[in-house]
């Protein structure tokens, strides 16, 4: 079989290598842990708790009644400090429990429902993922219960793992494949029960070759296909990776499921196999931090609520001229303003970049040289779009198909006028979201 890939992408300096072969560490605990009642896409939950409580790990301390929700655990056990707003990583405070643990490690986790698939209800899976907590770990951080209810006149036949991890210098979902491949499988089986699909595909980039054999091995005894794909960037976005392996078109303002696809992380899917299996809801996970400013580059397990800064210093601390914090990889991740951010349900990397590496440039205007239209994997016309939300006409960008873009960030990239065309797209987007809302009053 061959490797599969899309047409446009770029390749960026991967940098994997830094952690690629760093097994994952346990993170060591804080003096506290700050966990925002926002970690996902919808509704943010309520605390559940009171300032004095004493909690166990894996107590709800946060829930919602919003369908589009899901519920957050402690990470530990411990007293509850506080219940204020603190810094988040979308640059903005929200309401966060402020837990101090009290290294007890007491827990409550849920009711195991065993490790066989075909001996559980798809129900009962379904309702433990909910309760769990679990969200999109690539970093969409949608619910993903949700993600497994598709309409009924929407059946799927497909559920794609996504082992590609394209973002560069990340290696969080490597090292789970290495290091936890059995849960990632067995948590496949466990998703493909509740959506009722009979083909599975785990994709992988092909610069994985440890990880597309071990998932080899470890899958063949059941029906599962490991396959590989190209190393190219963004080749783990959902609709690239769907037209890669199937051939098939997600329709314009379109999801996965109506071409009858569900796309979901590897950690997500060990994440479902641990909820499932023993109980455990998502109150940890793997975060990766890396780059030129720090000392020792590591893959650390990491409780949800641990600042940026701890998991900084266990990584031997910064090296040189520090110039940038980003959550994420260099082509999608976010800038921080302080290390006192938490690490979220989102959270796949830390990236520190010294100063001289991360330049700020005065953009041009646009030369029309189309390096942005040969690369943009969903075929836009990014220079276009660029110069469209420069000139804030919002409405004409609809017509441009400004909400099909994935902002990747493959146009900004190549763009020798260093034009910040993703920023443009994102305000263009937001425009429009500002004025539909208007328009609904």
């Amino acid at each position: 079989m061959g490797v599969f890939s899309f047409k446009g992408g770029v390749h960026p300096p991967y940098n994997k290598d830094l952690t690629n072969s760093k097994s994952i560490v346990p993170a060591n605990l804080p003096k506290e842990l700050v966990i925002p009642m926002s970690q996902h896409i919808g509704a943010p939950c309520e605390p559940t708790v009171a300032v004095g409580d004493n909690v166990k790990e894996g107590q709800l301390i946060g829930k919602s009644t919003s369908f589009v929700s899901a519920p957050i655990h402690s990470p530990t056990s411990g007293k509850v400090k506080k219940i204020e707003e603190r810094l988040h990583p979308l640059s903005k405070k929200v309401l966060s429990v402020v837990i101090e643990p009290d290294g007890e490690n007491e827990k409550v986790y849920m009711e195991p429902l065993g490790d066989d698939p075909a001996k559980i209800d798809a129900e009962k899976i379904l309702e433990r993922v909910k309760e769990a907590g679990i969200v999109g770990m690539g970093g969409a951080t949608f619910p993903t219960h949700i993600k497994f209810s598709p309409p009924k006149d929407k059946p799927i036949d497909t559920l794609i793992l996504n082992g590609c991890e394209c973002e560069p210098y990340l290696t969080a979902d490597h090292r789970i494949m290495l290091e936890r491949g059995n849960d990632v499988v067995l948590g496949a089986r466990m998703i493909a029960k509740v959506l009722k699909v009979k083909r599975i595909i785990i994709a992988i980039e092909n610069n994985k070759p440890d990880a597309i054999e071990e998932l080899k091995s470890l899958s063949s005894p059941y029906d599962i296909e490991v396959v590989a794909t190209a190393t190219k960037y963004p080749q783990g976005a959902e609709k690239m990776l769907i037209k890669a392996l199937l051939d098939r078109e997600v329709p314009s303002g379109g999801l996965p499921m109506d071409v009858g696809v569900v796309v979901s992380n590897v950690g997500t899917s060990a994440a479902v196999c641990e909820a499932v299996r023993d109980g455990k809801p998502l109150i940890e996970r793997v975060v990766t931090v890396t780059g030129n400013a720090v000392k020792k580059p590591g893959n650390f397990l990491s409780k949800i609520g641990i600042p940026i800064a701890s998991l900084v210093e266990q990584a031997g601390g910064v090296e040189g001229n520090l110039g940038k914090i980003i959550m994420g990889g260099p082509m999608m991740g976010i800038s921080q303003p302080s290390m006192d951010v938490p690490i979220m349900k989102g959270s796949s990397g830390i990236l520190l970049l010294q100063k001289e590496d991360y330049m700020t440039l005065d953009f041009r205007a646009c030369i029309k040289c189309s390096f942005c239209v040969r690369v943009c994997p969903v075929h836009l016309l990014p220079s276009t779009l660029s110069i469209i939300g420069e000139a804030k006409k919002w409405e004409l960008a609809e017509k441009y198909g400004v909400n099909d873009c994935i902002e990747c960030g493959s146009c900004a990239y190549v763009c020798p006028s260093k034009r910040p065309i993703v920023h443009f797209i994102k305000t263009t987007k937001a425009k429009l979201r500002e004025i539909k809302a208007m328009e609904k009053k």
